[in-house]
């Protein structure tokens, strides 16, 4: 039996549809500060609200990070 709800959501995601793109880009470089640690220890940045996990950081940290790669609800980064 096929799922349809699944199905006629498919593609987005809080109201997002295709057309959503992060405010982040593959190898670009930010200054951000560290607002969160994620349970595996990575820290959290927001850029336009949008979570970026960059590791080896703690709360408070103003760093530049460059971006690894940009998934549709979050991002993962690295100290620059």
């Amino acid at each position: 039996m096929v799922n349809r709800l699944y199905r006629s959501n498919e593609g987005s995601y809080r109201g997002d549809g295709p057309s959503y793109s992060a405010p982040v880009e593959a190898g670009v470089e930010y200054d951000v500060e560290i607002e969160d640690i994620a349970r595996e220890g990575d820290g959290i940045a927001r850029i336009e609200g949008f979570v970026v996990f960059v590791p080896d950081t703690k709360v408070g940290d103003k760093i530049k990070i460059s971006v690894d790669k940009v998934m549709r609800r979050f991002a993962i980064g690295h100290k620059v």
